[in-house]
């Protein structure tokens, strides 16, 4: 049961971060959404969607780095879908 308060709480966190490719660059991938992600992450039970949600993080810190905003807005995405699953 905390496993799926805790993936709520990730959904819940980057909701806003879920926009198209085209709006990424307004809303969706920036340093407060990132860091909101990785304290709900922080949170979670170790497991297996914990280490691949901080994988997509990873990956969405990095092309947000590069200026690839919609990258970073699919990685930001993945990392929650990661960390609502057992």
């Amino acid at each position: 049961m905390l496993n799926k308060l805790l993936g709520a709480a990730v959904m819940a966190v980057v909701a806003s971060a879920v926009v198209p490719a085209s709006a990424a660059k307004m809303a969706g991938c920036s340093g407060d959404n990132l860091a909101k992600t990785e304290s709900a992450i922080e949170t979670m039970a170790d497991g297996a969607g914990k280490i691949t949600a901080q994988k997509e993080v990873a990956q969405a810190q990095a092309a947000m780095l590069s200026g690839k905003m919609g990258a970073c807005a699919v990685h930001l995405t993945k990392a929650m879908h990661a960390g609502g699953t057992k």
